[in-house]
């Protein structure tokens, strides 16, 4: 009965999991369509001017930025117990990683709501200097979660190719993508990779991640292998 149990709940944190995954691609998508439109012009003024215009739009990249911050710690959660069997240090530092990237974007919330500011509360002044340019620099706040996010990434991504819950290809697609962030994304944050090549970096995690929620909510896990019989 208590295994019967155990199976149960392991299949229950593995169908939030993959709706959790699928819902943060969602949000993600969303949050970065939205606000790409309302920071569309050329200048930091001409920016402003557009934020102001679309400031609703704005508004809600607020609200789907937090519900990612929500979302990366019930993958905190769930992906810890998936893979805490399999070694419960490495689950416990993956699951710390996948915290630090939601407490760091979350900090990166107020960069958008200080725009917001800026933009509609007749600070002009404050626009045309140095702030205003500050706030629109290149890299935001919020990617400076990435690298917790690539390295948490890696660490359950490397636990579930050893446990064998989810199949080999897949989860070794997901150690690949990651290390790929592991070793990019500082690199861009420092400013050495530049685009097209900060984009191209991305596109295993994003595959690897749509395909990961998917056989997670469909699917579930299988046995670790460490309690499969001999």
């Amino acid at each position: 009965m208590e295994n019967l149990t155990t199976e149960t709940s392991r299949q229950f944190y593995a169908k939030v999991a993959g709706f959790t995954i699928l819902f943060y691609i969602a949000v993600g998508l969303t949050s970065v369509t939205l606000y790409s439109r309302a920071t569309g012009a050329e200048g930091t003024n001409a920016i402003l001017a557009d934020i102001a215009s679309h400031a609703t739009a704005v508004g809600m990249t607020v609200i789907l930025e937090l519900l990612e911050c929500f979302s990366a710690l019930v993958l905190a959660v769930t992906l810890y117990r998936l893979t805490r069997d399999e070694s419960q240090e490495l689950a416990m530092l993956g699951m710390v990683c996948r915290v630090c990237e939601s407490v760091l974007a979350a900090i990166g919330i107020r960069t958008t709501l200080a725009l917001l500011w800026l933009a509609t509360g007749g600070h002009a002044a404050a626009a045309n200097g140095a702030l205003g340019a500050f706030l629109l620099m290149p890299i935001p706040t919020a990617m400076i979660g990435s690298p917790f996010f690539a390295l948490g990434s890696m660490i359950f991504s490397y636990l579930m190719l050893r446990s064998h819950i989810v199949p080999v290809p897949l989860a070794g697609l997901g150690v690949v993508a990651s290390a790929l962030l592991v070793a990019g994304v500082p690199l861009q944050l420092a400013g050495f990779l530049k685009a097209p090549v900060t984009m191209w970096i991305w596109i295993p995690m994003f595959a690897f991640q749509f395909l990961l929620g998917l056989w997670l909510l469909i699917k579930g896990v299988a046995t670790p292998a460490s309690r499969q019989p001999a």
